[in-house]
């Protein structure tokens, strides 16, 4: 059963939290950030992308970056740019983007849940970007940033978390350049953060939507901690990590699509023809088409577009896998006709989140940067925990959650 710890937070005072407040620090290369942090002393990303404070030229993984991330989150503490709470709390942090609004519970995460399995994933990690954050947390002795965990909805929490967020005034309350609005409460009253952490205790899985490398690092660094206190009692800091747990029937899964260099040295009248084993191919003219259901696609090929629905027998209902139209993308497409290979790493292939809309790919292959593109209709939340309960992994770039998380709302120290 799942557990969940509340923890005193390391916050910004109210007036600096939307300066402070940065996108992760994964969906930013070294110059975004550092264009982004400009004329901004507060932005968290002084912190989780520190290079942007040394020189350019500094390679992103030397161990000075990581020793810069730490001197940043010790100035920070000094000037009161993050200031610890007096008692440690559950939060409440939500997000609201076109109209909608999703409330997640903000405590921390087991490692131990995470080693038996009860937090479940479903995508593979990097070890390299594992060693990358573990670095990171590590020399900060913190978990700067949350990770996004959905959970099965329980009705009794989302009415304390109703009730909390209509009677209380939020401690932080904007909306960021993006437009989307992030509000954020401090659970005070102890007795409602015990019923919270009981109710969760009755959750049988958790699930990481977004952040699989941070929380395996999280995790990492805690088991490590143990290794290095053999007598440790189980109640340190380090055996928990920071996360933000939404409730499943609250998020939204948006699609994420794909854009080919070549059409591996056919014409587009001889790829439509070898489209046709497995999909039924509609010409949608030039007016842009989403695809509108399960298994249907829409491709973008010499300024048309097309539908395309495939074919009985391409995939399978009965496999988690099977079923996902990635996979079947992949297999009569990318495997059979492109021959692309590992789509990991093929530079033949890019992968675009569908929050850049379907105008993106239209861009991208009239500008002569790519020959063809794939949209694909979202994976339900149903899919993935599907995926994650039957221990199956997704391929790659199968899913993109938005609103992200905003990083330097609250911060969790290891010690």
């Amino acid at each position: 059963m799942a557990i969940l710890r509340m923890f005193r937070g390391w916050r910004p005072p109210a007036h600096l939290a939307a300066q402070v407040a940065s996108r992760p620090y994964d969906v930013l290369n070294s110059d975004e950030a550092r264009q982004e942090a400009e004329g901004n002393p507060y932005s968290l990303l002084h912190i989780i992308k520190p290079e942007i404070d040394m020189d350019p030229a500094i390679d992103v993984h030397d161990a000075s970056v990581y020793q810069k991330a730490a001197e940043n989150f010790g100035f920070f503490k000094h000037q009161g740019w993050l200031q610890q709470d007096p008692e440690a709390y559950l939060y409440i942090y939500a997000q609201t983007m076109f109209g909608k609004t999703q409330y997640g519970i903000v405590g921390c995460a087991s490692v131990d849940d995470y080693l038996d399995g009860i937090i479940r994933k479903h995508e593979l990690t990097r070890p390299d970007k594992e060693e990358d954050r573990m670095k990171h947390v590590r020399i900060n002795n913190a978990n700067m940033e949350p990770v996004f965990f959905s959970y099965p909805a329980v009705p009794e929490i989302d009415a304390i978390v109703l009730d909390i967020t209509r009677r209380q005034k939020p401690e932080y309350d904007f909306v960021a350049d993006d437009g989307v609005g992030h509000h954020f409460w401090v659970i005070r009253d102890q007795a409602v953060n015990a019923r919270i952490i009981e109710l969760f205790s009755a959750i049988p899985f958790t699930y990481v939507a977004d952040g699989h490398h941070r929380t395996a690092a999280a995790a990492l660094v805690g088991k490590e901690k143990r290794e290095q206190h053999p007598d440790y009692t189980g109640e340190e800091e380090f055996n928990f990590f920071l996360a933000v747990h939404f409730p499943d029937d609250q998020l939204t899964i948006i699609d994420y699509n794909r854009v080919v260099t070549d059409l591996n040295g056919m014409d587009a009248p001889a790829f439509l023809q070898r489209l046709q084993e497995g999909f039924v191919v509609e010409d949608k003219g030039t007016e842009i088409y989403k695809p509108c259901c399960l298994h249907n696609f829409s491709l973008y090929l010499e300024g048309r577009w097309y539908s395309l629905s495939a074919r009985p027998g391409t995939f399978d209902d009965a496999d988690p896998i099977g079923v996902l139209d990635v996979t079947i993308l992949s297999q009569q497409v990318f495997d059979k006709l492109l021959e692309l290979g590992n789509l990991r790493t093929s530079k033949r292939i890019d992968f675009v989140g569908g929050i850049r809309g379907l105008g993106e790919l239209k861009k991208r292959v009239d500008s002569g940067e790519m020959k063809a593109a794939f949209a694909l209709y979202p994976v339900s939340m149903n899919q993935l925990i599907d995926i994650a309960d039957t221990g199956n992994i997704m391929p790659p770039k199968t899913t993109w959650f938005e609103p992200k998380l905003r990083s330097g709302l609250v911060v969790h120290e290891l010690i």
